[in-house]
């Protein structure tokens, strides 16, 4: 016997899903969850072998739910998305139901993961796969979603004033509270508008829209200051970018 639970905003995916697994009695429905906030606090307290995973999610997607989960359940991926994504599935051993979809086609996902239970294979290699070719679409981020020991924040990257290196980490900064999340400078970078952040050191990106003034500090050395306050140090690399892009 396997367990499994359903998270999608929609009410008639959930329902078609549900109907579907009257097919497999073999399989447990723990329950069904209309966001990815209750989903998340499901997989962490019932611990499902399957979770059918939608993408497309007002208040967390299936892709900033994905990023919070320490040790994953098999994933089985319910979405409208378009074929360019398709395609990032395609390199993974996640399986995906494109919607509308056939109780042919998931009978396949099913008979997929039901094989991954048996023989005991991880997905966590796969799950890591599909994370990393998500972080190579060259979509800008507009929100962060980022895990605390009381609950799951999702910041809007406008109020975002600085992130900050720490070791493989990064900490975002916002106007009172700060986060921090297991990401690379080098993903931040990549993955923030550059309209809107700049890289002012090997250590922090800037939201310019933040921006209070710059400030000679010594000879050649230029710390930014922020609108909270905040005031921090510039390289010289940096420093040209922002009066660059600040038209200064």
């Amino acid at each position: 016997m396997s367990t499994a639970i359903i998270i999608d905003d929609e009410q008639p995916a959930r329902e078609i899903i549900k109907h579907y697994l009257k097919s497999f009695p073999e399989i447990e429905l723990l329950g069904d969850y209309p966001d990815g906030f209750s989903g998340l606090k499901a997989i962490q307290e019932l611990k499902p072998d399957i979770v059918f995973l939608d993408i497309q999610m007002p208040k967390l997607t299936g892709f900033e739910l994905l990023e919070l989960l320490d040790e994953p359940p098999h994933i089985i991926f319910s979405t409208a998305y378009d074929q360019y994504a398709i395609k990032a599935f395609e390199m993974t051993a996640v399986d995906y139901l494109l919607k509308p979809y056939s109780s042919e086609r998931f009978a396949q996902a099913i008979k997929k993961v039901q094989l991954q239970i048996l023989t005991r294979k991880t997905e966590q290699p796969a799950v890591n796969n599909l994370v990393a070719a998500l972080e190579s679409n060259p979509e800008f981020l507009e929100r962060i979603a980022v895990k605390t020991r009381k609950k799951i924040e999702v910041i809007p990257v406008n109020e975002i004033s600085h992130i900050e290196a720490d070791d493989d980490y990064v900490t975002i900064h916002t106007g009172t509270e700060k986060y921090l999340k297991e990401k690379t400078m080098k993903y931040m970078e990549s993955h923030l508008d550059p309209a809107q952040f700049v890289r002012v050191h090997r250590s922090y990106i800037v939201n310019v829209n933040h921006i209070a003034r710059l400030e000679l500090y010594e000879k050649e050395t230029y710390h930014v200051l922020l609108k909270n306050g905040t005031s921090i140090r510039a390289s010289s690399t940096g420093y040209k970018e922002l009066k660059q892009l600040l038209h200064l």
